[in-house]
């Protein structure tokens, strides 16, 4: 029988075994993480500055439970790297004077702490990664950080939301003489960056994507059994959970009947009644990067008169919307088709009144669609980007840029409006790559016609 001494020193073997065959900390290829800081270096050293980011903080839950950990955005954008305690630091060397230097600063192994928590990755792995020119172990960092800041006009930074580490680092900065005299956000860089989708990128996107149209399906058919919007909720998490989605891109939303009116809507504990629709906005997460997928259907298995009929519209200025993304028009096009055609067809519904033309320049529509119809999508599913370029102006599409379409019609209880529209909730999204000559449905294959999910309704 093995002394309790000796299965120790078992285990912390076979850890240190496991944790050396982790080739990369992330499933996108390695070298896709190099491209992306060679390309930041040369940005940075166009402004005479250096960069540090740092990663997410970890956050308690309750008593000796943790909230499940999700590195930062950015953080991830540059490295790949999903542990805590990481600093990653951009020191671009003048032409002059030969290569940028790109350093990381990452927690040590804790043997004795994967012996509870699994094997993770330290300085040695850090190390092997592509474009890291040297790994440090992470309390190192203030002892180097003179010798790494000076020289440098600007500082561009991105803390990860982390303000335990913006705290000290500021404390320990403050009144130097050494520091670069302007500091810059991080995010104001880096958005441009991230709006363009590498190939890699578009792959993660895809499969995030799938994973959601597989779930969907399986859930499809089983909505008419099922009697609370929790139950629904179920489904499609373990559908993603399946498949191998590890988290979700954001907390699903699941609402039925009034429920479908409300557009943020995450209690997700109504009741299912038959006649009534059900809105699932939902999205898996791959490798970080997020779907996000909006689909409207009857509870029943079969939508009535009126909640067709709101459903063709908003489903008409969707295709509409859709076919306007292309290379060179403003991203607000699909927002701006979307609200004609709703608008107009409000109108011969008999839920507003008056000309389309006045509707819109008064934004009367907002009674019933109050959103935009669209935004980026990738490793948040509100991407980095914004509505407006660095000059003020809305962006242009441009190929490699990906964005939702989304428009809906939310018709809650009110003396103006007929009974017989109460309560029709519809959104229907899906997930667009603007392509060199136009775009591409990365959602295409969910179903979203009505006759495709009566169909696949059916008992």
């Amino acid at each position: 029988m093995l002394s309790k001494t000796k299965l120790i020193l078992l285990l912390i073997l076979a850890f240190i075994t496991t944790a050396s065959s982790m080739s990369k900390p992330g499933n996108l290829p390695s070298d896709e993480f190099a491209r992306r800081r060679a390309i930041f270096l040369e940005e940075l050293r166009d402004l005479d500055a250096c960069a540090i980011f740092h990663t997410a903080p970890f956050y308690e839950r309750n008593h000796h439970v943790e909230y499940p950990y999700r590195q930062d955005s950015d953080f991830f954008y540059l490295t790949g790297w999903t542990q805590i305690e990481g600093i990653l630091v951009f020191t671009p060397q003048k032409k002059s004077e030969g290569n940028a230097e790109v350093s990381i600063f990452v927690a040590p192994r804790d043997l004795k702490k994967e012996l509870w928590t699994g094997p993770k990755l330290g300085v040695g792995d850090a190390r092997i990664l592509p474009g890291i020119d040297s790994a440090y172990d992470y309390s190192e960092f203030y002892d180097r950080l003179e010798k790494l800041m000076t020289g440098y006009e600007r500082l561009v930074v991105s803390f990860g939301n982390d303000t335990a580490f913006e705290n000290e680092f500021e404390r320990k900065t403050k009144d130097t003489s050494w520091g670069p005299i302007l500091v810059q956000e991080a995010s104001s860089l880096l958005k441009s960056h991230r709006l363009i989708k590498s190939d890699a990128e578009i792959e993660s996107l895809q499969k995030a994507i799938d994973i959601t149209n597989q779930s969907l399906r399986d859930v499809l058919p089983i909505i008419p059994t099922l009697n609370f919007e929790y139950e629904v909720q179920a489904e499609i998490e373990y559908g993603f959970s399946k498949r191998g989605s590890v988290r979700l891109g954001f907390p699903s939303i699941i609402g039925a009947g009034n429920n479908t009116t409300y557009l943020h809507y995450e209690d997700n504990h109504g009741e299912l009644t038959a006649g009534s629709l059900l809105l699932m906005d939902v999205g898996a997460e791959w490798d970080y990067y997020s779907a996000d997928i909006s689909r409207t259907v009857p509870v029943s298995g079969k939508f009535s008169t009126e909640q067709k009929a709101i459903y063709q519209l908003v489903l008409d200025a969707q295709a509409a919307a859709i076919k306007s993304v292309k290379p060179g028009v403003s991203w607000r096009t699909p927002h701006e088709t979307a609200v004609e055609i709703l608008t107009s067809g409000l109108v011969e519904l008999g839920l507003l009144t008056g000309d389309p033309a006045d509707l819109i320049r008064d934004k009367s529509y907002r009674k019933f669609f109050m959103h935009g119809t669209s935004h980026w999508l990738g490793l948040d599913v509100h991407d980095a980007g914004g509505r407006v370029d660095g000059n003020g102006k809305p962006h242009i599409l441009k190929a490699g840029m990906v964005l939702t379409v989304e428009p809906g019609i939310y018709i809650i209880e009110a003396e103006d409006v007929e009974p017989r529209w109460w309560n029709i909730g519809v959104r229907i999204e899906d997930d667009v790559l603007v392509t060199r000559k136009g775009h591409r449905v990365l959602s295409q294959s969910i179903p979203k016609t009505i006759q495709e999910i009566e169909a696949l309704m059916q008992p």
